[in-house]
């Protein structure tokens, strides 16, 4: 059972948003455990993909989640300044960091998310991962469900556009070709369907931190997120 003494800080938000990288940065910077929520997402629509499980077969894709063989590994001795170090992720012991990141693998992960069976699943799975000495979680009801008693909530957003140009950047560099006006489309349905969904739906919960990134570095975004950590009660509370 977590230990709910160990603190959490939660960061929500949209695709693009930014909110992978920078939470990965600011949990090297805080010496903390890092969850990739969306992550094991994606590894429960590639698994079912690799047995052939249709995306609309609830219960078989929720026993999947149960038993997920997947492992992340951590590249924390690649750290860079300002760069955030993606962890290594097996399924059934093969590498397949790199088919998670792919536009095809993002879309079947918000149509297995939406789910609700799944996300009751993947639920305990990811509270496992608060461990001392703190956890940064990434995803999309981290602060509003999983760690509902996080000790600090920020709900990172960016445009449409701006998310647009970051992840066409980024799947370039990965020499994917894709274009920005279909990265605008697919962000768009992909928001529709994460703020429209009956089970833990993305939203900005009334005690997180809003942070409109559109217009703001890496390094000013996790500047903003330390500050406000060394400034929470829960802070305070640990100094005293």
């Amino acid at each position: 059972m977590p230990d709910t003494s160990i603190p959490v800080i939660a960061i929500d938000g949209p695709s693009g948003s930014g909110k992978g990288t920078i939470s990965q940065i600011v949990a090297q910077e805080l010496g903390w455990n890092f969850l990739d929520s969306g992550a094991l997402y994606r590894l429960v629509a590639l698994a079912a993909q690799q047995q052939r499980v249709s995306l609309d077969n609830e219960a078989t894709l929720a026993r999947l989640a149960l038993h997920l063989n997947a492992h992340f590994i951590s590249n924390a001795h690649l750290k860079t300044e300002l760069t955030g170090v993606e962890a290594t992720v097996t399924l059934d012991d093969r590498d397949v960091t790199r088919e998670l990141r792919s536009q095809e693998c993002a879309e079947a992960a918000s149509r297995v998310a939406a789910l609700p069976e799944v996300r009751v699943a993947l639920l305990d799975r990811q509270r496992a991962f608060r461990v001392a000495p703190g956890l940064v979680a990434d995803g999309r009801d981290m602060g509003s469900v999983v760690f509902a008693d996080a000790a600090l909530k920020i709900f990172l957003t960016a445009s449409v556009e701006e998310r647009a140009f970051r992840r066409h950047k980024q799947l370039i560099g990965k020499g994917m070709n894709v274009n920005i006006p279909l990265l605008e489309q697919e962000l768009a349905g992909r928001d529709a369907r994460d703020c429209g969904r009956s089970i833990a739906p993305l939203k900005a919960v009334p005690d997180a931190v809003l942070i409109d990134s559109s217009n703001l570095s890496i390094k000013e975004v996790v500047q903003d997120i330390l500050s406000l950590w060394q400034n929470t009660p829960f802070k305070s509370q640990t100094l005293t």
